[in-house]
């Protein structure tokens, strides 16, 4: 095998489809990508039995090939050669390569030990590569990261003709996006469970490409992932991922139809208020929010620690409520609500007689906000707007 490619090519690829090797695999091979030179090219490509990765780049072919080196130590060696042309050959039982006068010798490993890369299943469909990297990146952050919980550590896929539902929860908040998409089949329905770390992978790849469209590959529209297997492709990149066999929570009945108070904040101000409040709460702290008319009250730590407080304006809606928040998590959700407002939409707690004012225990809802008042029914509760995007967030329980 021998030949001749760009330097920022080659490192763009091995580094990407190295970044989807375990750091730990369980045999030697499974740390290796694949080198292939054809016709067509150079296809860089690895796989561990749960992820594969490939990307085909521009090669000129002397003698072609195939070569099986270590991923993480290639990526490290290409990132660092000089701009100039790489020459890559085997010699022997290894593989050599010059840029300039940098010159390389790696140990190769036996081809015939890797295991082959799995089929791609049927299309499905495709959608914008710029609007599937963000409502991706919107929804993953609320996955699971504890293995023991698999069904949480997936981005839950429905498909109904021209609409996808993306949904993630990690039980302490739950991120639903809906977006378009293009089907092969109008009548393609059916949902899927991906894992959210190859799926956010996936997503950013081809937002950072600025793919023009992302195909997604689930298998026929009336058997959608029967066959396990989830194919990605958008530009020269191909990734393929198991899919989760495990039940995802039933999400859509936590959502709602009203809210007994809702707000509306700015977004940039809010943030940044939390950001100072929360530098007293210590790790695992929460901070707390008190809406009354048109302000809210930030305030956070205790006697001992420091203590701080802030207060912002708000146009506010229904009784006042006192609620609390784990900062990370609310943070996360501002940011992937990218939106210049936001609205939260409270259930108060139910009076228990006492006539003090309790704090609020069930979840809050979080969407970008708009121009619009809110929507009051006969009963004096706000309506649940329509939105794209949705952060359910659960408050944390103060004493008392």
């Amino acid at each position: 095998m021998k030949f001749r490619v760009v330097r920022d090519e080659f490192a763009e690829a091995v580094t990407w489809v190295a970044r989807s090797l375990p750091s730990r695999p369980p045999v030697p091979v499974l740390g290796c990508v694949v080198l292939t030179a054809n016709s067509e090219g150079l296809l860089v490509s690895g796989f561990d039995y749960e992820v594969s990765a490939a990307e085909t780049i521009s090669a000129e072919v002397v003698d072609t090939g195939t070569v099986l080196v270590s991923g993480r130590l290639l990526a490290e060696i290409t990132k660092a050669l000089p701009n100039k042309p790489v020459d890559v050959t085997i010699d022997g039982a290894r593989v050599a390569i010059a840029c300039g006068s940098s010159k390389f010798s790696l140990p190769t490993m036996p081809v015939e030990d890797y295991p082959d890369l799995p089929d791609v299943p049927e299309e499905t469909g495709t959608v914008s590569g710029d609007l599937f990297a963000e409502a991706v990146a919107q929804v993953a952050v609320a996955a699971g990261r504890d293995d023991t919980l698999p069904m949480l550590t997936g981005v839950r896929m429905e498909i109904d003709g021209d609409r996808i539902v993306l949904a993630a929860t990690d039980r302490f908040r739950l991120a639903v996006r809906e977006l378009a998409w293009m089907p092969r089949d109008a009548g393609a329905n059916g949902a899927a469970l991906v894992p959210a770390k190859t799926l956010s992978d996936a997503a950013k790849s081809a937002g950072a490409d600025h793919a023009g469209s992302v195909a997604l590959a689930f298998g026929s529209s009336t058997a959608i992932g029967a066959e396990g297997i989830l194919g990605i492709t958008s530009n020269a990149k191909k990734t393929t991922t198991r899919l989760l066999d495990a039940e995802f929570p039933k999400f859509r009945q936590l959502f709602p139809a009203s809210h007994t108070s809702v707000a509306a904040i700015e977004s940039a101000a809010l943030i940044e208020a939390i950001k100072r409040v929360s530098l007293v709460a210590e790790r695992g702290a929460q901070i707390r929010m008190d809406f009354s008319d048109d302000s809210v009250l930030l305030t956070a730590g205790g006697d001992e620690a420091g203590k701080a407080e802030e207060s912002l304006d708000v146009q506010f809606y229904g009784d006042p409520i006192l609620i609390a928040f784990n900062p990370t998590y609310l943070l996360d959700g501002l940011a992937a609500i990218g939106a210049k407002t936001v609205q939260f939409g409270f259930t108060n707690p139910e009076p228990d007689g006492s006539g003090e004012r309790r704090a609020a225990i069930r979840p809050a809802v979080l969407r970008p906000g708009s121009d619009d008042e809110p929507v009051a029914d006969e009963s004096g509760a706000y309506l649940a707007p329509a939105s794209d995007f949705s952060y359910l967030l659960m408050p944390v329980r103060l004493p008392g």
